[in-house]
């Protein structure tokens, strides 16, 4: 399979099942178009019938063009066969027992009270709850339990608001600092915080011990005020910006993300992604509102053609800027055409429910942070393990060949079958397909294939 579209004068052709990507003049890219459906007389007729009225085109070209698109497929480098559908269900059963990563729901409260938030203001529809540093040590204990020879492991520090519960943060990286050597591993932690409570304290901590944090923001102030409000209704914007200059000045701008979301409110989010690069932030994502159809802030039809144009605008500011000497990052154009993510990420996705858990503060777990307080993806706790079995092997049998769907999308290998939370909310089930993210999905991709391609125009 290969897929074919063009922007800002580049003919791009990607091989699906290679990862090869072809920057090709527009007689090869009408070739490559034509060449599996009709016979190489056709093509020949059909090019001589478009271009051989042009002086500089001849024959002979036409020719070595077909020759030559024939012998990347011999090659494997073009109209590549999938070989990976076979080992899909294989590669995510080898490790399904093994656990690399938990999201460690510190406290189910918030100092915030965002509209648009899916986990009902940090409460994930229940009650307000802080971990105790008893149950945190167990959820690390479990961890290190279940990770059979990893080395490096991964834990971020959530909720609600992770810094009304400092102290338990502070109390478990300190344990599990004391007892990684001994026990042959690396932690790895992660911050995900509103702002709000970010002081001297909160930055000399983070910089010391947390290898990314990870900063709400939703971009400029009228659209950030509007959704992430405290309980007297007064939005946060003017009280967390100066924090986060100071917090990301001190990493020396590195290892953190600004993570905005963009709603109803804000298709147009290229103006906030603006409004951060001028606040000096340039590690940068922003993500689709996750809502209920029907809610005030959800992406309707008419928002979508807003929400591509502005993917494609944002492409081109990241080659405007690359070419200035101003560079930025965008998390969703992160991507290496000379390697990328290795075969089995690329078939089994994030591990939700498999490598990757959810803990609550009282030590529930749960498949991942989005599906928190769904009691039927209750997966059991951090003293028991995992009890509920049926749960896991559903996970353990998402891979994005387990969705018929995705078996024919050209971005099948990038998304990986894509985010089972979303499908969950979509459709009902771990495995269906959300299909307005999966459009926003392959629009990204084709931004992120352009922007890395214009590297060689520079």
């Amino acid at each position: 399979m290969v897929h074919q579209f063009q922007m800002d004068g580049l003919n791009i052709v990607l091989d699906v099942c290679s990862g090869g990507v072809h920057l090709v003049d527009e007689i090869a890219y009408d070739m490559i178009a034509l060449y599996e459906q009709q016979s190489r007389e056709a093509i020949l007729r059909a090019m001589t019938e478009k271009y051989g009225h042009r002086e500089d085109v001849t024959p002979d070209d036409f020719l070595q063009c077909y020759d030559e698109i024939t012998a990347l497929k011999e090659k494997g480098q073009l109209f590549s066969e999938d070989t990976f559908a076979p080992m899909a269900g294989e590669l995510k059963q080898r490790t399904s027992g093994v656990v690399k990563a938990l999201c460690l729901h510190v406290a189910h409260s918030c100092n915030l009270n965002c509209s648009y938030c899916f986990a009902s203001q940090g409460k994930y529809h229940g009650e307000r709850a802080i971990m105790p540093f008893e149950v945190g040590k167990q959820a690390l204990d479990y961890l290190m339990d279940h990770s059979g020879n990893r080395h490096n492991l991964e834990v971020d520090f959530f909720g609600g608001e992770p810094l009304m519960n400092f102290q338990v943060v502070k109390d478990l990286v300190a344990y599990a600092r004391s007892v990684e050597k001994e026990r042959g591993k690396h932690f790895r932690f992660t911050l995900t915080t509103n702002g709000m409570l970010i002081d001297d304290d909160v930055i000399d901590f983070a910089n010391r011990e947390c290898s990314n944090v990870v900063l709400s923001l939703d971009g400029r102030k009228e659209i950030h005020d509007r959704f992430r409000v405290d309980y007297a209704g007064q939005g946060s914007w003017e009280k967390i910006v100066p924090k986060f200059q100071k917090l990301v000045k001190a990493r020396k701008g590195k290892n953190y993300y600004m993570r905005g979301t963009f709603t109803h409110a804000n298709p147009d989010f290229l103006e906030d992604i603006k409004v951060m690069l001028d606040l000096g932030f340039n590690e940068l994502s922003m993500e689709p509102v996750v809502c209920a159809e029907g809610d005030p802030s959800a992406l309707t039809a008419e928002d979508l053609p807003v929400v591509m144009k502005q993917y494609e605008d944002l492409a081109r500011l990241l080659v405007t800027r690359r070419r200035e000497g101003k560079p930025f990052t965008f998390y969703h154009y992160m991507i290496d055409l000379s390697g990328g993510p290795c075969v089995y990420k690329r078939i089994s996705g994030c591990g939700s429910g498999t490598e990757y858990m959810a803990v609550t503060p009282w030590g529930d777990l749960y498949p991942c942070h989005q599906f928190v307080g769904e009691e039927a993806f209750r997966l059991g706790d951090v003293w028991n393990g995992v009890t509920n079995t049926s749960v896991r092997e559903d996970f353990a049998a998402c891979n994005v060949y387990a969705r018929e769907e995705c078996r024919e999308c050209w971005a099948r290998l990038y998304c990986s079958g894509g985010c089972a939370a979303n499908a969950w909310h979509a459709t009902g089930s771990v495995r269906g397909v959300y299909r307005t993210g999966c459009e926003l999905f392959r629009k990204r991709m084709e931004c992120a294939i352009w922007a890395e391609a214009m590297k060689t125009r520079e």
